[in-house]
């Protein structure tokens, strides 16, 4: 009863949050770094969208893997390795290779590695939070984690530009390696209840594919919520993926910004996503439902605020429509997350988030794929109406859903109104 009135809901999970706030921010400078370094020794943006594809292609390639390693490993276990994994490879490492050997080539080595850490770590991240709140709390816990996000979209690029400025990408990044393993200290105190571990039967690697393929039956097959959701996150992905990884063409051909202009730009969208966060927090109470509407009108404004910024040469107002933009992005996600950790029994939740985290990380490379076509081949202004036209069928889409889970709630209060 202590925790009931916690900022951040409970001890563990206020360590778990300052464990994020560092890991975020450390993600944040080594994106930059990495991305320019690439870029300044090969001069090639195709070389340079590489990194991008490197971290996330293992999410795709292993996700049937992690989710059955997720579920049947200690999870507190898993956060302080992929931790300290990224910590090594994006930062020990570089400050051990000479500059000469420092080479593009085994930077995509050690960015495919991290990526299979990260990989790792964010669907046991997921998977760890009702073993640390109460369910009412799923949806404030979630849009609290989404908070990170933003502090490190805002801080993260800002410190890593000052860095490389002064010293140099390979500095910044061997410096890095210290506010990922500060991220894993955080996590030393943290107690998950008992019943995260498994089952002395079920325990370890023995009955693996069992265990893989129940996660996939009971996500594509036992529970139809899920795999609604599942589609409607594919087509969030879809279009939220393309805008971001384009977003500094959008700024440059829309607008005719420079990289200032545009890292300031970016900064908005952090802002909105924040903001997105702190209202989550006070609908988390909320019936899932009434969630469902706040997913449906958001999108739908974020689909008004990227058509919007075809129509405007002001970076005052295209600041405003980002900001727009990010509150509807950001509120997805923490309701999507608090749906499957509320639906899915506790000692699913990882096989369940790994496919859902396969699925949407599948769908983004796509869209990223096709808006990139179309805006190469037809401009950004087709593009950019085409991502506004995706947010509004996801608006529909979750409109739709919301109906079918307001029936089955009518349902299920009529069945327990009625004597038996």
């Amino acid at each position: 009863m202590s925790d009931t009135h916690r900022w951040l809901l409970t001890r563990d999970f206020s360590f778990m949050w300052w464990s994020q706030v560092l890991s975020q921010v450390a993600e944040g400078i080594s994106k930059l770094a990495l991305l320019w370094f690439v870029y300044a020794v090969t001069g090639s943006p195709l070389k340079t969208t590489v990194i991008g594809l490197l971290q996330t292609l293992p999410p795709i390639l292993f996700g049937p893997f992690i989710d059955v390693i997720v579920d049947r490993f200690p999870k507190k276990t898993i956060l302080i390795v992929s931790d300290v994994a990224r910590g090594l490879l994006i930062g020990v490492i570089p400050c051990l290779v000479s500059i000469e050997n420092f080479t593009v080539e085994s930077l995509y080595v050690l960015t495919f590695l991290f990526g299979v850490a990260t990989a790792v770590f964010v669907p046991t991240l997921s998977s760890a939070v009702p073993f640390m709140v109460a369910r009412p709390q799923f949806t404030a816990a979630n849009a609290l984690l989404q908070s990170t996000t933003s502090l490190g979209i805002i801080i993260g690029p800002a410190v890593s530009g000052i860095g490389i400025a002064f010293s140099g990408s390979q500095d910044v990044l061997c410096l890095n390696a210290l506010t990922y393993f500060a991220s894993a200290a955080c996590l030393v105190p943290i107690r998950l209840r008992a019943t995260e571990q498994a089952s002395d039967d079920s325990a370890g690697w023995k009955p693996f594919h069992r265990h893989l393929l129940e996660g996939l039956r009971h996500t594509f097959l036992t529970h139809r919520t899920l795999l609604i959701l599942i589609v409607l996150a594919s087509v969030y992905t879809f279009g939220s993926g393309a805008f971001t990884t384009l977003f500094p063409v959008f700024g440059r051909q829309l607008l005719g910004l420079g990289p200032v202009e545009v890292g300031y730009l970016w900064s908005w969208l952090g802002v909105g996503l924040l903001l997105s966060s702190i209202g989550l927090i006070r609908l988390s109470a909320w019936e899932l439902h009434q969630r469902l509407v706040a997913i449906a009108v958001s999108c739908a404004l974020a689909g008004l605020a990227v058509v919007g910024l075809t129509w405007t040469e002001s970076v005052g107002v295209a600041s405003a429509y980002v900001v727009c933009i990010g509150i509807g992005l950001g509120t997805w996600t923490p309701i999507a997350w608090g749906i499957i950790q509320e639906v899915a029994p506790p000692g699913m939740v990882g096989r369940v988030m790994a496919v859902y985290t396969a699925m949407a990380t599948a769908t983004s490379m796509a869209g990223m794929s096709a808006f990139g076509w179309m805006t190469e081949s037809f401009g950004s202004g087709v593009s950019i109406i085409g991502i506004g036209g995706v947010m509004f069928i996801l608006a529909g889409g979750t409109a739709w859903f919301r109906r079918r889970v307001a029936r089955h709630h009518v349902v299920v209060m009529r069945s327990q109104i009625m004597p038996h």
